[in-house]
C-alpha cells in the first residue's frame, strides 16, 4: 500500500491549525523541525488521510491543509485502518504509528474555526525512527503492518 504526500504542515503552538511549509526535516526521535509537537514523546508527527480531509471540504467546511493540526496530509492511505506499530516510509524517513485518534481538546482553535475536528476520529500519530527531508509530492509506503 502506498500514497502521496499532499501537504507538509507545522505550527508554532499546540492546539492551533498548522501552516503549510511544503517540506520539513524529520529528526529521529524528535519530530518535524519547528513544529510545536516535536519532542521526546509518542506523538511526534500527526498524519491524516487526504480523502477524509476532502470529505469535509465537500460538506462545505472551510478547510485548508493544516486546518486539523495534521503534519502530513497523505492521499491513498487510510491511516486509521493501520494498527499501532505499523511502519511508514517516505524517502529516508521511517515513521512508526504509535496512536490511533486522540481525545479532542474542548473548544480548541481548530474546532472553533472549522466546526468539526476529524483528527480525534481519523488522525494517527507517529514517532520518527529515521530522519530526513519530507516533501510534498513524495511517495509514502506502508513498510510493515503489525497484527
Amino acid at each position: 500500500m502506498s500514497g502521496k504526500i499532499i501537504a507538509v504542515n507545522i505550527s508554532k503552538e499546540k492546539g492551533t491549525a498548522k501552516e503549510r511549509v511544503h517540506r520539513a526535516e524529520a529528526v529521529c526521535d524528535w519530530g518535524l523541525m519547528g513544529d510545536a509537537h516535536a519532542g521526546k514523546w509518542h506523538r511526534q508527527v500527526s498524519l491524516l488521510s487526504y480523502e477524509k480531509f476532502a470529505e469535509q471540504a465537500v460538506r462545505g467546511i472551510p478547510v485548508k491543509p493544516g486546518s486539523y493540526g495534521e503534519n502530513l496530509l497523505v492521499s491513498g492511505i487510510d491511516f486509521k485502518t493501520l494498527p499501532v506499530g505499523t511502519k511508514l516510509r517516505t524517502g529516508t524517513v521511517v515513521l512508526e504509528i504509535t496512536q490511533i485518534g486522540k481525545q479532542c481538546h474542548t473548544g480548541c482553535a481548530i474546532y472553533k474555526e472549522t466546526g468539526d475536528c476529524i483528527m480525534p476520529r481519523e488522525g494517527v500519530f507517529a514517532r520518527v525512527l529515521a530522519g530526513g527531508e519530507i516533501r510534498e509530492g513524495d511517495e509514502m509506503s506502508v513498510e510493515q503492518v503489525l497484527i
